[in-house]
C-alpha cells in the first residue's frame, strides 16, 4: 500500500471514529490489510446518516484502488456454458465482476450486515460499494416505512434495485432469500424461484444485459446447495425461454467453494476440468 492510500484509509478511519465515538481510543494499524479490517468494521457498524463530499471522494478513490488491484473480471470475457451460451458459471468474488446487476443476498432490514467483518456476501458487497449504499437502502426503505409502518421489512422474493456506487456493477439487485428451519418445503423452493425470476424482471426493468447471482439463501439461510443451484438454473432458463425479447444476454452463477462450482458445471452439463 503506497502512501495515498495510507493517508486515505488513515483519514477515513478517523473521519469515522469521530461518528462512532466508542472506537475513538483504536489506533491506526501500520499494517494496510489491517488498516482495511478497521475501516471495513467501522463501516459495518456505522449507521445510515449523511457524509462529507470529502469523506465520499477519499473512500471512493481508496475503494476503486482497492478493487482495481485485486483485479476486475468483465462478464462479457467468461467463458458461455457450452449447451446454452445465455448461461455461465464463474468462481470468484463477486464484488470484482463488471457486470449490468450484481445480486445480493440481504436481510429483511434492507441495510446490509452489521455484524464486523463478517463473512457474508452482504457485508463485501456494502463494504465495497461504499457508505453510500447504506444510505441509499435506508432511503428507500424510509419510504416503505411510511407507507406501511414503521415496523415494515422487506418481504421474501421482493427485489430492490440500488446503483453499486465503488462496484464495477452498475446495479446492485438486492433480496431476502427465504430462510430454511427444519426440513426444506415446497414453499420455500417456490420463494427462491420467485427471488430468481423477480430479479431478472427487476434487471430487465433497468435494461440491463447482464446479471451475476450469488447462492441466494444457502449461506445461514440454510437452503439445501444442491436444491438451490438446481432451482435457480431451473428457473433462469424458463424465464429466458418465456421472455425471448428479454434484454438480458448474459447470466452469471458467481460461486465461492469448489463444491459450487463443480455442482452448477454439472446443472449447466459441463465436465469439470
Amino acid at each position: 500500500m503506497d502512501n495515498t492510500k495510507i493517508e486515505q484509509v488513515t483519514y477515513l478511519i478517523r473521519e469515522l471514529q469521530k461518528e462512532i465515538p466508542e472506537y475513538s481510543e483504536l489506533s491506526v494499524p501500520k499494517d494496510p490489510d489491517e488498516a482495511f479490517k478497521l475501516f471495513r468494521a467501522l463501516c459495518n457498524v456505522r449507521m445510515p446518516r449523511k457524509v462529507s463530499d470529502k469523506f465520499l471522494a477519499v473512500q471512493d478513490a481508496y475503494l476503486r484502488t482497492l478493487t482495481s488491484e485485486k483485479g476486475i473480471t468483465d462478464s462479457a470475457d467468461l467463458q458461455p456454458s457450452t449447451v446454452d451460451s445465455r448461461l455461465y458459471v464463474w468462481q470468484g468474488d463477486i464484488t470484482t465482476l463488471r457486470c449490468d446487476a450484481i445480486v445480493n443476498a440481504a436481510n429483511s432490514q434492507m441495510l446490509g450486515c452489521f455484524r464486523p467483518l463478517h463473512n457474508c456476501i452482504d457485508n463485501m458487497i456494502h463494504t465495497m460499494a461504499g457508505v453510500e449504499l447504506r444510505i441509499e437502502c435506508d432511503r428507500q426503505m424510509d419510504a416503505l416505512r411510511k407507507k406501511y409502518g414503521k415496523d415494515y421489512e422487506q418481504p421474501v422474493s421482493v427485489p430492490m434495485v440500488t446503483p453499486g456506487y465503488n462496484l464495477p456493477a452498475k446495479y446492485v439487485i438486492h433480496v431476502v432469500g427465504p430462510i430454511v428451519m427444519g426440513s426444506l418445503q415446497e414453499s420455500h423452493k417456490q420463494k427462491l424461484a420467485d427471488c430468481y425470476t423477480h430479479c431478472l424482471e427487476a434487471a430487465d426493468a433497468h435494461g440491463c444485459e447482464s446479471i451475476a447471482f450469488c447462492c441466494i439463501s444457502t449461506g445461514v439461510f440454510m437452503f439445501s446447495a444442491d436444491a438451490a443451484a438446481g432451482i435457480a438454473v431451473k428457473t433462469v432458463k424458463e424465464y429466458l425461454n418465456a421472455h425471448p425479447d428479454s434484454k438480458i444476454k448474459r447470466v452469471v452463477f458467481n460461486v465461492f467453494k469448489d463444491r459450487d462450482f463443480a455442482l452448477y458445471k454439472n446443472l449447466l452439463g459441463e465436465k469439470n476440468s
